[in-house]
Order: structure tokens, then sequence, then C-alpha cells
């Protein structure tokens, strides 16, 4: 009895799975992140925009497009796709010719290993 204590009382405490690398996964908290932090906190950065978010995708490749706000059957103005297991990241449009295209690859990034909060 003494040493089942003993051995219980060493082992290390559950371990946080880590955030799960597979494309799915990491699209969903990439595109969490983009309307918590661009979107519904109405951030002037994004203002002109809206998310239209594309995760059931039957390609393998769920994304996120970012749209005019007065016009979202327009050309997504950025793109920001996932694909494989582990996820391989791809942002790409218009927007990344733009001021905010440094912001957007750091939140990506942050939101894609599983980090949270606005920059």
């Amino acid at each position: 009895m003494a040493v089942s204590v003993l051995v219980v009382a060493c082992q290390s405490a559950p371990s946080t799975p880590a955030a799960s690398t597979a494309a799915l996964p990491t699209m969903e908290r990439i595109a969490l992140g983009a309307n918590s932090c661009w979107f519904k906190s109405n951030d002037a950065a994004f203002k002109a925009y809206r998310l239209a978010p594309e995760l059931n995708s039957f390609s393998g490749k769920p994304r996120i497009l970012i749209v005019p706000r007065r016009s979202p059957e327009s050309r997504p103005l950025l793109v920001v796709q996932a694909e494989g297991h582990p996820a391989k990241l791809s942002a790409f449009g218009p927007l990344m010719d733009e001021p905010v295209s440094g912001r957007v690859a750091t939140d990506v990034k942050r939101w894609a290993a599983g980090g949270t909060g606005c920059s």
C-alpha cells in the first residue's frame, strides 16, 4: 500500500493537450481570433471589411475570407487557408500588400499555434 501511494505521489501532473495542428482545427482557431479581435472589437483597420468563414471545405482547405463590408459577394481581399496535418498555412490577396499585412501574419501565426488574445 505504501508503495502505490509513493508512485502516485511521484507522477507528474497531467499536461494540457496541445492545440491540434490539423487544418480544420487550426482554421477554426484563426476564424475565432479574427472574428473577436478584428471585427467584434470594431478595430479601425478592419472596419471596411467583413469576415466570411468557409471552414466546411470539401477540398481539404478550410479558409476564411475577408471581403468588403458593403459588398460581401465581391472578390475576397484576403484569403487565409490551411491544408494538411500539420496544417500548412497560406495568406494571400490584396490586403497582403497593405500596411495591415504584418499584423495579419502575426495574428494568424499566433492563433494557429494555439495562442489567444489580440495584438
